[in-house]
This record gives C-alpha cells, sequence and structure tokens, in this order.
C-alpha cells in the first residue's frame, strides 16, 4: 500500500504542567497499569539486585492516555519501516510525538464506532512483511529477503520480529479505517480527470515528447484524485479531534519548535 496519513498534527493551547515521572519494572514497563495511569509502582526492599528498575516517563497525554517517552523512541526505531521517509533523515523525538499523538486520536475513534472490519487478515500483514523485506533501500542492501538478513537488519535497530509485526498490522488497521470512513461518497467526475491530465500532467512533458493517451491514463488520475480528497477530508476530521480533544504536552523540549515562546516553555 503506497498511500500516505498526513500527520499534521498540532497541539492544543494549554499550560505546560511539570513532567510526570513513573516507576515501572523492566519487564511489565510497556503493559502494567503504570504505562497507562502514571501511577508509580513501589519498589520493594527486598529485590534482589537483578530486578533493577527503569524510570520512564509521561511526555503527553491524549484524552487521558498517557504517551510515555519509551514510546517516543521506539516510534523513532520503527520509522526506518517506512517507505516514505527513504532519502530523509531520522525523525526527531518532536517528530515522533505527533505522530503518536495524531495515531493516538485515530485509535480512540476506533474504538467509539466499533470498526472491527478494520482488522487487517494475517495473510495481508505478511504480505506487508514481504514488500519492506523485498523493497526498503535499507533492507535490499542488508539483504533482508533472507531470514539471516532480516534477523540481523532487526536486531542491529534494536527491533523484534514480533514488534515489527504489531507495527505492520496496527498501520494496515489505520489504513484500513480511513479508507472505510472517508472513500464512501467520493465522485470523481470525468471533467476532473480531463483537468488534471490537461493541467498537470500534459505539462510535465517536454516538447517533442510523446504523453500518454487520457484513456490509458484515467483509471491513475481518477485513483490520484481520490488519494487528494481523501487525504484532504481525514486532514480536516483529524484537525476537528484535535480541537475537540484534551491534549497535553508535558515534557517542553518536545514542544514543535515554532510552538515555544521565548522562555523557552509555557503555553502552546
Amino acid at each position: 500500500m503506497g498511500r500516505r496519513i498526513p500527520i499534521r498534527i498540532g497541539l492544543r493551547r494549554g499550560r505546560i504542567r511539570v513532567s510526570v515521572w513513573v516507576v515501572c519494572l523492566a519487564a511489565t514497563a510497556m503493559t502494567s497499569p503504570c504505562a497507562q495511569t502514571g501511577q508509580s509502582v513501589p519498589r520493594t526492599q527486598s529485590a534482589p539486585p537483578s530486578s533493577m528498575v527503569v524510570l520512564d516517563r509521561v511526555v503527553a497525554v491524549v484524552n487521558k492516555h498517557a504517551i510515555l517517552l519509551s514510546d517516543v523512541d521506539d516510534e523513532i526505531r520503527l520509522s526506518v519501516l517506512d517507505p516514505s521517509r527513504v532519502g530523509h533523515d531520522g525523525l526527531t523525538r518532536q517528530q515522533a510525538l505527533e505522530e503518536l499523538i495524531s495515531r493516538a486520536l485515530i485509535e480512540q475513534q476506533i474504538r467509539q464506532e466499533d470498526m472491527a472490519a478494520i482488522q487487517a487478515p494475517q495473510e495481508e500483514v505478511d504480505a506487508r512483511l514481504g514488500e519492506i523485506r523485498k523493497e526498503l533501500p535499507a533492507c535490499v542492501h542488508e539483504n533482508c529477503a533472507t531470514d539471516a538478513g532480516w534477523a540481523a537488519f532487526l536486531d542491529s535497530r534494536g527491533l523484534t520480529p514480533r514488534r515489527v509485526e504489531s507495527y505492520v498490522r496496527y498501520r494496515l488497521e489505520i489504513l484500513n479505517f480511513i479508507e472505510q470512513r472517508f472513500r464512501q461518497g467520493i465522485q470523481i467526475t470525468p471533467q476532473q480527470i480531463e483537468a488534471y491530465y490537461r493541467d498537470t500532467l500534459l505539462p510535465q512533458y517536454a516538447a517533442g515528447e510523446k504523453a500518454p493517451p487520457l484513456a490509458q491514463v484515467a483509471p491513475r488520475i481518477r485513483e490520484i484524485l481520490l488519494e487528494q480528497q481523501l487525504n484532504a477530508m481525514f486532514d480536516n476530521w483529524l484537525a476537528s479531534l484535535r480541537q475537540q480533544g484534551d491534549i497535553e504536552v508535558l515534557d517542553p523540549s518536545l514542544e514543535p519548535a515554532g510552538n515555544r515562546d521565548s522562555s523557552g516553555g509555557g503555553n502552546l
């Protein structure tokens, strides 16, 4: 699937609060209640040295859903699997947080609408993983088509097969949700296709070059126009969710640079 999910998340204006620190056992940092509620897990005096605890902290809250710093770092590691980032620098923590905020809003909406039909079947997940292993430039260079090459690729980036499969499945489900929610009702007229062909496609050909006939490229133009309208509708919907939701960034260092005031913190 080559469709993009535009992430243009802006943060609701509101006073930055002091960062909340949470303490989670290393083995359960992502699934324990403290990861979801921000409550601390007390240390026990009898804990052996091998039961070391790790500090994680809540960096943002989206409608009472906590996003941890470890989630942000995980998103940065996983961004290597995104074909749209080929040729670009790696995600910054600010960019990763914005994408996590966006996905949290979408996930909450999916739960509200109880859209079980968006679940991606295993064969679709496997097919997408196969595409990544064969087509992602970084994977091609490291021979990810082989099991040994794929394992080495993931290990060098701090990833596991299970985590990558979960990430791919989740992205496919978001795409399915967007398709089901917004594509219905979009109508592309022959006049729109002709206008795109005349005003956008033909000027891309140099003088003397033969452009393909309209009938040949019309199906592809229709898909392009569909995606443009789909993305515009999605952007508007996401902006509405942001305005209606309660989004707080608790770590001033993760604010988008344009939202910081002269004192380096404060209002968004």
